[in-house]
């Protein structure tokens, strides 16, 4: 039996935010069980909880964005991505300003601090969606996304441009969990961005703490951090990270098959909506009687407790 899993101690970290350019202090808080992953805003109401649920997206036009009584927490998807892949099932996060820290513009600082936290298993059965049957959403541009049922948990994602500046960045890629890991795969992808649009987007006060310390910067079909990618399919494997974050707002780890085109937070969260509106498409199964066939890393055991 696989149980639920939480933080073993609590841990802090200071990163700057993507879109205010401010420095951002978070916390990453245990939590009991069966109580899910839920944001606090400590700049604004320490009593608000804000859960990190489907329902509570107010925005994602740029990332994925909570909102909860007018009050927003914005860019949680490379966290909540670390979380679900760690298998972290309950957590509470605290931040004093209206996001979170970027840090380098992937998962893998956020799976460090978890790692350094500690993972500690708790008394009940861990719980997981298993999609029964296939159910997709479609916009207007051309844009979709799908879940279909499978044994285990597998995403394929296609990033595909249209324009020539573009094309050489579009490519498909699929990532079976059955037999390979998010640390391995998937953390250390990072957010990228194209400089023709930076230019728009902090006229708008947005994107002023972009950097090529916390993203892949694209000019004219060009590469400009010196380091290069870190795989040659990164940009679409930052897709896949930021659809595991999306997806964990269904507030458990999924058994099925996802598959996207052209598809981001919008798309995302759409689907995550139409599926709980259609309840005979998925079913909430335990690992006590269930036995899923999903691992994840063995909890990190401070060595000081024996």
């Amino acid at each position: 039996m696989l149980k639920q899993r939480t933080l073993r101690n609590s841990i802090k970290a200071v990163g700057i935010g993507l879109h205010t350019g401010k420095n951002i202090n978070m916390e990453l808080i245990p939590a009991k069980v069966n109580t899910g992953i839920n944001f606090i805003r400590t700049d604004v109401d320490e009593n608000l909880v804000i859960p990190a649920i489907a329902e509570n997206v107010g925005d994602t036009s740029l990332s994925t964005a909570l909102v909860k009584d007018d009050v927003k927490i914005s860019t949680i998807e490379h966290l909540l991505s670390a979380i679900a892949g760690l298998g972290v099932d309950n957590c509470v996060v605290k931040v004093d300003g209206p996001e979170v820290p970027i840090m380098d513009g992937s998962a893998s600082p956020f799976v460090f601090l978890i790692q350094s936290a500690g993972i500690k298993e708790q008394t009940k059965p861990k719980k997981f969606i298993k999609i029964k049957k296939e159910i997709s959403i479609t916009t207007d541009n051309g844009a979709y996304a799908k879940l279909s049922p499978y044994d285990g948990f597998k995403v394929t994602h296609s990033l595909v441009y249209d324009d020539e500046a573009r094309k050489g960045h579009s490519r498909t890629t699929t990532v079976d969990f059955n037999s390979t890991t998010y640390l391995k795969e998937i953390s250390r992808s990072r957010t990228y961005g194209f400089m023709e649009e930076l230019e728009a987007l902090k006229k708008n006060s947005l994107a002023l703490g972009a950097s090529q310390k916390n993203a892949i910067a694209i000019k004219d079909n060009e590469i400009l951090n010196e380091e290069g990618l870190r795989s040659k399919d990164e940009l679409v494997k930052h897709k896949i990270l930021d659809v595991i974050g999306d997806l964990y707002l269904l507030q458990h780890n999924l058994i099925g098959e996802f598959e996207g085109y052209k598809s981001g937070h919008t798309q995302n969260n759409l689907l995550l909506r139409k599926l709980i509106e259609v309840p005979d498409s998925w079913e909430l199964i335990s690992s006590e009687s269930d036995n899923p066939i999903i691992d994840y890393i063995e909890p990190i055991i401070d060595p000081s407790l024996g």
